[in-house]
């Protein structure tokens, strides 16, 4: 049976770090819903109420503009291993940029993965268990690192491209905000969008990252 939790307790803490994948649920007010699995040691639990995690530029940037319509998002986690269970994070989220106040804080907390583009800080509402007697038992081989190994080889250029050609709004058309103040040339390049990039990463490299 589902039972519903106000607040991360210590086992609900300990299952969630222990899950290698999570999933990320968000919808606009009117449009199409979204689910992402994401990886590579990205989330974070910053208190009992407030989670967040590190976003990796990808070829659509719906999360964001979900979140900035109306901020909205479920958080899933399922257990592949013997003994069953899923915990979901029903809360409300918001983005954090490089030019934000908090960046620097929440950044540090991280590793340094290239082509990372913003954090997704989340408010939790309730979280619920339940069984996951239907999911499978898997074993896992690896972790994929394709995404950082990409950009790195890429560079951060071509990490503001993708903002600009295929980040900016989502696929029914909401504004993502990724390209807020950052200014354009007459050739459509975007010098401001790579300087923030490169800024994020320098601000990082500094700092040990801390889970």
């Amino acid at each position: 049976m589902a039972q519903f939790y106000e607040a991360l307790t210590r086992e609900l803490r300990e299952f969630i770090e222990a899950q290698p994948v999570f999933f990320t649920a968000t919808a606009p007010n009117s449009g199409r819903i979204n689910v992402s699995p994401k990886g590579m040691d990205t989330f974070r639990i910053l208190d009992d109420r407030t989670v967040a995690y590190l976003d990796l530029t990808g070829s659509g940037n719906e999360t964001s503009a979900h979140l900035r319509e109306n901020g909205r998002i479920t958080v899933m986690f399922c257990s592949f291993g013997k003994t069953p269970m899923i915990v979901r994070l029903h809360g409300h989220g918001r983005v954090i940029r490089s030019n934000d106040a908090e960046w620097n804080e929440l950044h540090g907390r991280f590793p340094l993965l290239a082509g990372e583009r913003q954090i997704m800080k989340i408010a939790i509402d309730s979280a619920m268990t339940s069984c996951g007697w239907n999911v499978p038992r898997m074993e896992l081989l690896e972790r994929r690192d394709g995404v950082p190994r990409y950009w790195e080889k890429k560079g951060q250029e071509q990490v503001a491209e993708c903002w600009r050609d295929y980040n900016a709004k989502s696929i029914d058309g909401l504004p993502t905000g990724i390209m807020d103040g950052v200014e354009v040339d007459a050739n459509g390049d975007t010098a401001g969008a790579a300087a923030d990039a490169r800024n994020a990463m320098a601000v990082h490299a500094a700092k040990p990252s801390a889970r």
